[in-house]
């Protein structure tokens, strides 16, 4: 399919400002009833109000972030732009073994439980749900959406998935999970079906990949936080263990800073 430069320009104007509505649209969109709002636009999704931005201007709460409407995440169009961005994957720590020993229904329920604490977390935090699944949740923490201190936030959200989770108390958390959070740049956009449909809003590239990787490392209450993602909160200055990690194809060893539950 043949790119267009001015909706890849669009894209990228998205996912890098963090000013999205001229003050005036912004403050017209107020007027109408009523919250709760994009918190991009001020198009309100209750009320009279949402009729209205559903039936003329097309705005409807993003599934990626309820904070947010989908106009404001421009996935009306297949596109998107390489930008930097800050990267969360949280798994669960042996979940093959938790399936063995329990019914499909509840092992069902227990990722359930998870998706549920995963989701408020990644939402309140600005995360764009990129994917919940399997024994996996994947947040992307997009400098339009999260504002410039996306690392920030992704780390913190991290935190409050450990302790969601039931980790860093006296007892055993109701599920082991282990957490990787990188910054780097990728390809963040609409990856499009057949006849150019969009199906879905990811982020593609090596970058991803580490952070999966991290992931897939950390131990159970661990969050591993790339060197990158360190310097961009100030980290590097903190007495964490650091450690050099050998990942699946990559040809240099990545290092990075270790937080544990119960520490934070």
């Amino acid at each position: 399919m043949k790119r267009d430069p001015k909706i890849d320009k669009l894209w990228y104007e998205t996912l890098t400002q963090t000013e999205k509505s001229p003050h005036r649209m912004f403050h017209l969109l107020g007027m109408l009833p009523s919250n709760p709002r994009c918190k991009l636009c001020n198009a309100p999704f209750r009320g009279l109000g949402s009729v209205v931005m559903k039936l003329f201007l097309k705005k409807r709460q993003s599934p990626k972030n309820p904070q947010f409407c989908d106009r404001c995440m421009t996935n009306a169009h297949p596109g998107g732009a390489e930008i930097e961005l800050t990267m969360l994957f949280a798994d669960a720590r042996g979940s093959t073994a938790l399936a063995e020993n329990m019914s499909a229904s509840e092992f069902t329920r227990l990722m359930n439980r998870f998706y549920d604490v995963a989701t408020d977390v990644l939402v309140k935090t600005d995360a764009l749900i990129d994917k919940l699944v399997g024994d996996e949740v994947i947040g992307l923490y997009v400098p339009g959406y999260a504002g410039p201190d996306h690392p920030q936030k992704a780390i913190k959200a991290a935190q409050q998935l450990l302790l969601a989770t039931g980790h860093g108390g006296s007892s055993e958390p109701w599920l082991p999970v282990g957490v990787g959070v990188h910054t780097g740049v990728a390809y963040v956009g609409a990856v499009g079906g057949k006849d150019g449909l969009v199906a879905d809003i990811t982020a593609l590239g090596d970058n991803v990949n580490i952070t999966a990787r991290l992931a897939s490392k950390a131990g159970q209450g661990e969050i591993l936080i790339s060197e990158a993602a360190s310097a961009a909160v100030g980290l590097n200055q903190m007495n964490l263990e650091q450690r050099q990690l050998e990942l699946k194809g990559k040809k240099e060893r990545v290092g990075v800073r270790v937080m544990r539950a119960g520490n934070f």
